[in-house]
């Protein structure tokens, strides 16, 4: 089987390009994502045919489970598309098929080469079905969350305030007012994951506001552990620092990878700028 490795400010994929849809993908996800007896990345992302867009696109993570939307993993099958000639020389836009829904991205192109992705990944999305997060007293007792809400929650001596938002995938987002790298994300990061609030699991971002125009951050992301980069979630960071007036409506996301440009217009689809970058290529014995 062939596949390319890519990475998007440090946010690692192996892409398949493939039609079969039957094969157990999951299980080829957890081999192949293994960074010590496989090819090593953050998700598997096979490139599809689909008859509602131009390409269709299904992202499975490390642990197997599959995801509903990457923003980094969309970039880099931009990318592939493009240098593996699926695409005509004219074309400066592409849609492609997620869980999600269909997204659009715009290719900016010097000299033959793609030097520039931006990605409409959708409107965020607040309702706890939309996340989905069960709030209250039990699981069928539902809080309508009208923008955002500070729901707080204590972790190991720790009080946190969750901001809840769905990009398409759950993100939850803690604003700290002291550096990310400080924050015991390995030991927190899976609790907060594992919350019997979020019935999907949820992303969780740890925030810190440099000025109106920058937020630092860590991500841990459901079903993959700590990432250097999360274009999902930087999108869920600026959408809630917005929202409380953090930040203006275009706002660099600075991870540990790299820097992804946000911009949200305070309504609407959130719009994304990042990089994508070929690794390798190679075949897997299988």
């Amino acid at each position: 089987m062939k596949f390319t490795k890519m990475q998007g400010s440090g946010n690692d994929f192996v892409l398949v390009e493939t039609d079969n849809v039957q094969r157990d993908w999951s299980r080829l996800a957890v081999a192949m994502c293994d960074r010590h007896f496989g090819i090593g990345s953050d998700g598997l992302i096979l490139v599809l045919p689909s008859d509602k867009a131009d390409f269709r696109m299904r992202m499975f993570d490390p642990d197997g489970s599959e995801a509903e939307a990457c923003g980094n993993g969309i970039m880099c099958l931009a990318k592939f598309v493009f240098e593996e000639g699926l695409l005509s020389a004219e074309t400066d836009e592409i849609t492609v098929e997620t869980i999600a829904g269909i997204r659009k991205l715009k290719l900016g192109k010097s000299q033959g080469r793609l030097t520039a992705i931006e990605v409409g990944m959708g409107e965020p999305r607040f309702g706890p079905d939309e996340i989905p997060a069960t709030l209250g007293q039990g699981k069928e007792k539902l809080v309508y969350i009208k923008s955002m809400m500070r729901y707080p929650v204590s972790l190991d001596g720790w009080d946190l305030e969750l901001n809840l938002v769905s990009m398409g995938n759950p993100h939850a987002v803690y604003f700290s007012s002291q550096s990310p790298s400080d924050f015991p994300l390995a030991q927190l990061g899976p609790k907060v994951e594992h919350l019997d609030i979020f019935p999907r699991r949820t992303n969780f971002e740890v925030a810190r506001v440099l000025s109106r125009q920058e937020i630092e951050v860590r991500v841990w992301e459901r079903g993959v552990g700590e990432t250097l980069a999360c274009g999902s979630g930087a999108c869920a960071v600026a959408v809630a620092a917005q929202l409380y007036d953090y930040v203006e409506n275009k706002v660099n996301i600075k991870l540990p990878g790299g820097t992804l440009q946000i911009e949200w217009p305070s309504s609407g689809e959130v719009l994304m700028r990042g990089p994508a970058e070929r690794v390798f290529a190679g075949e897997w014995p299988e």
